[in-house]
């Protein structure tokens, strides 16, 4: 059972310090059903990779009943994939040996532990029923490339067919303490087969462990489930648990991004202007049915509920409460009947393929790619540009080199902390363009708000048109 990670970052080998692990030996841990050993393959200034190889011992897993329940055959407790496959075994190990990185300490280097550096993770061997597409499900939320090898049962017998077994690398930028935490709670998910009881504990340490990704995952349900073992009383009092997470946390967002936001742009009145500046985009693409994707509070919806234009509205959000918030200043539930049938909230992300967006004339995303780490805008794209394909989308970002321009903003500062990032003019420009031609859109763009003759305006947006021949944009947006 092996799990290497790697690093890139230079120096490199601090990852031995985020790990707690000197490369310059090996090291063995005893586990109650076996052990374990960290050895570094690699250790320079500009590739490191730390491994950790866990050895487990059958005859251990009998006598302290961790192994399976011996109901297959006579030899099952002896004869397993246990020793062979990642687990929940492996789980107990990252959490024992690499400890103090999990809980995101590091004595030499606490500067680093929150940082994102370039990491892959390899898992030689595990369990997946679901095959490659619960692995990408699973990971690419988080903002991993995929890539996943799948082994035959055995290499002699092809007529066999596949196994159940596949390896996994999984590369992005992340902490150390993530990428950690992300395998931790997933390997088993993905086992299904844990060797330790399940009790009221095992929920405490999900949501400790989850905390920060887990209530906006597009497949936490199943997370939460096969996690605990489908015990149906737990998965609730988890998935209750989370909710309530998810409310509270996006009541702070909201709030807390209005009165950033509100405060860096009041005294241009941005955001009036970027909403009229998106609905006359929308209405003169002619459409009537419409998303608004990452619909937050529902500020755009109720201008398109106000226009007649708009027969089929439909709001979304990764957020259950922002939806909440959305809904009650529609006054959702008082809305007359035809009103009402008009419009539609729903639960999803914006990185995961759903089947609901597609159909539509016309798709607003006003305000929200720089809410995504970079490495999900190309799930994204596809979300948008190939699976749901409205005939127009309109999209909407901060310039940041208007920036400087903002009263009370400090120097290289985004506008709202929870900003991944914040393009100029040329890095949304060449975005756009290349997603325009990869999914057969023209591209044109329009300034929104006031432009400044060198620093342009302080919000860009992006309008592509699908079936047509890309357009130059205009030498006074670039």
């Amino acid at each position: 059972m092996l799990l290497t990670l790697s690093t890139t970052y230079q120096p490199a080998t601090d990852l031995g310090f985020l790990l707690y692990k000197n490369p310059a030996k090996v090291q063995t841990f005893n586990l109650n059903f076996g052990h374990a050993y960290v050895f570094y393959p690699q250790a320079s200034e500009n590739l490191c990779t730390a491994a950790l190889l866990i050895d487990i011992d059958p005859v251990a897993l009998v006598r302290n009943r961790r192994g399976p329940s011996g109901d297959g055959f006579t030899l099952e407790q002896y004869v397993n994939d246990r020793p062979y496959v990642a687990s929940s075994f492996m789980s107990v190990a990252i959490a024992e040996v690499f400890g103090s990185a999990l809980s995101g300490n590091s004595r030499e280097r606490p500067a680093l532990v929150n940082e994102k550096i370039p990491l892959t993770a390899t898992v030689a061997v595990l369990p997946c029923g679901g095959g490659e597409a619960l692995l990408k499900r699973l990971f690419e939320p988080l903002g991993y490339g995929v890539d996943a090898t799948h082994h035959p049962l055995d290499e002699n017998f092809p007529d066999w067919g596949d196994g159940p077994y596949w390896s996994l690398t999984l590369s992005g930028h992340a902490t150390v303490h993530d990428l950690l935490t992300h395998l931790y709670v997933l390997i088993p998910v993905l086992d299904g087969d844990k060797h330790y009881w399940i009790g009221d504990d095992e929920v405490d340490k999900l949501l400790r462990h989850g905390q920060g990704w887990l209530a906006g995952h597009p497949e936490k349900e199943q997370i939460v489930n096969r996690y605990l073992k489908r015990r149906g009383h737990l998965a609730r009092q988890a998935l209750t648990r989370l909710l309530e997470a998810d409310q509270q946390d996006a009541e702070e967002t909201e709030g807390s991004q209005t009165r950033e936001e509100e405060a860096v742009e009041q005294k241009v009145s941005l955001n009036e202007q970027r909403l009229g500046t998106v609905m006359a985009a929308l209405r003169a693409s002619g459409a009537r049915r419409v998303l608004d994707l990452g619909c937050s509070g529902g500020n755009l919806l109720r201008l398109l509920l106000a226009d007649r234009q708009f027969e089929a509205i439909v709001g979304m959000d990764v957020s259950h409460r922002a939806l909440e918030i959305a809904a009650d200043r529609l006054n959702f539930d008082r809305l007359p009947p035809k009103q009402r049938e008009r419009i539609s909230l729903l639960q999803g992300s914006l990185i995961y393929h759903d089947a609901r967006l597609e159909g539509y004339d016309a798709a607003a995303v006003v305000e929200v790619i720089e809410h995504l780490d970079e490495p999900r805008l190309a799930a994204f794209e596809r979300v948008l540009f190939e699976f749901a394909r409205p005939k127009t989308i309109v999209i909407t970002t901060p310039n940041v080199e208007y920036n400087v321009l903002f009263e009370g903003l400090p120097t290289a500062t985004f506008r709202h902390r929870d900003h991944r990032f914040e393009w100029d003019r040329q890095q949304f420009s060449q975005w756009s363009t290349r997603v325009a031609a990869q999914y057969g859109y023209a591209v044109r763009f329009v300034p929104v708000g006031t432009v400044d003759p060198i620093h342009g305006p302080p919000t860009q947006m992006a309008i592509f048109t699908a079936g047509t021949e890309s357009l130059t944009p205009p030498a006074a947006f670039i």
